[in-house]
């Protein structure tokens, strides 16, 4: 077992500890809820009894042990009916004070109809034979056991908010280590190119002095230059790299031009460009590298094949770079999944080359890059945006 295995293992078992836990105390909560209403139902059967024996009782001590188990009660709400649903009253025709316990004190009788009814709906009543009548005591849930409803739904959302950041944490850790570990490779990568280069350099400079045909140390020369540029651009993968004004309209005919040289002939190259210079905060290695990402991704959906068109417009603050291509188009839902890291539709490469883009325009150059547009059968359009220099805005 590695130790990204091992980081999982670990996730998964925090989450599922934090389940587990959260279920223990759902479940001993609604125990606990179901006992303290347990209780409340036998306090007011005792509350009950009190009441009839204080209506019948002929001994005082007995009349003084009813009244204070009465009085015990001040936190369940009462309402008294007699058999025909009517709130107990006096010889006046007033509430009875007996037939209505911990109620708000202005409350009005439309109220109390409301308070009866949601009684009903909580509980049953408690039926009493008095003196040949039959009267119900109608009881309602206390404020604390309302309150406490309540409590596990709080209880629930706090820990899974918990299991979301421990989620979010060890989502961050993951991608954090893949970005060390590219950029680590990259910069290997950089490293290990370096010696042959050297040896290339060197090779060319012999071959000049054989009196080799000119335009072959041309090209040679071409792809050494080239071959360094690659290396600077791994280099400095991992790294903030600077920016300096350039010319977008400049390095984008360059890298355009460069890959026009070296792409199969079955691929039907346009360019439109405006005339004017367009001065843009850009590190030109890095652009060139996400052109060239973008316009090999075109040539792959195409496969060798096709017309792919490169063309840049603008407004006042912003320059667009569009890549369009005749290649077999992209779903809907394809459109952000394309540019994380590791996802490709090819059955070879890592799936890197569009989430480098990605990295290189948003977060190195402050712009963006998306899918402006895709059909099905019919190719997909490419745009980056970058903010034009301040001084022309």
């Amino acid at each position: 077992m590695n130790f990204s295995d091992e980081r999982n293992l670990a996730s998964y078992f925090i989450v599922f500890a934090m389940l587990v836990i959260t279920s223990l105390i759902l479940w001993n909560t609604s125990i606990f809820l179901q006992r303290l209403k347990k209780d409340e139902t036998t306090k007011m059967q005792v509350w009950a009894q009190s009441y009839k024996a204080l209506n019948s009782v002929q001994e005082d001590d007995y009349l003084d042990l009813s009244i204070l188990i009465g009085q015990t009660n001040t936190t369940i709400p009462i309402i008294i009916t007699d058999f025909n649903g009517d709130i107990i009253k006096d010889s006046l025709g007033r509430l009875d004070k007996n037939s209505v316990k911990n109620l708000p004190d202005d409350i009005t009788e439309n109220e109390l109809i409301d308070y009866l009814d949601e009684m009903k709906s909580e509980n049953d009543p408690i039926i009493l034979d008095l003196k040949g009548t039959a009267q119900y005591i109608y009881y309602g849930n206390s404020d604390i056991l309302k309150k406490l409803k309540y409590y596990p739904i709080t209880i629930a959302l706090i820990l899974f908010l918990l299991i979301g950041v421990t989620y979010f944490f060890f989502m961050t850790s993951k991608a954090s280590q893949q970005n060390k570990l590219w950029a680590g490779m990259a910069k290997e990568t950089a490293h290990q190119i370096g010696t042959p280069l050297s040896s290339l350099v060197g090779w060319n400079e012999i071959l000049k002095l054989e009196n080799v045909n000119p335009e072959y140390i041309v090209e040679i020369e071409k792809d050494i230059s080239r071959l360094k540029m690659i290396t600077e651009r791994f280099s400095k993968i991992g790294s903030i790299p600077s920016l300096e004004e350039a010319d977008i309209v400049k390095e984008t005919k360059e890298a355009y031009t460069y890959l026009l040289a070296r792409s199969s002939k079955l691929i039907n190259f346009s360019l439109d460009l405006p005339e004017e210079t367009i001065p843009v905060q850009l590190n030109p290695q890095l652009y060139s590298w996400t052109i060239e990402n973008l316009v090999k991704n075109a040539i792959d959906a195409m496969r060798g094949k096709g017309d792919l068109h490169v063309s840049l417009i603008q407004d006042d603050k912003w320059v667009y770079i569009r890549i369009k291509d005749t290649g077999k188009g992209l779903p809907k839902s394809k459109f952000t999944k394309i540019f994380e890291p590791g996802y490709t539709s090819k059955t070879r490469g890592w799936g890197l080359g569009l989430s480098l883009a990605k990295r290189i325009i948003e977060e190195y150059h402050s712009g963006r890059i998306k899918v402006h547009r895709s059909e099905i059968g019919n190719g997909t359009t490419f745009q980056i945006s970058l903010r034009k220099s301040e001084e022309l805005i």
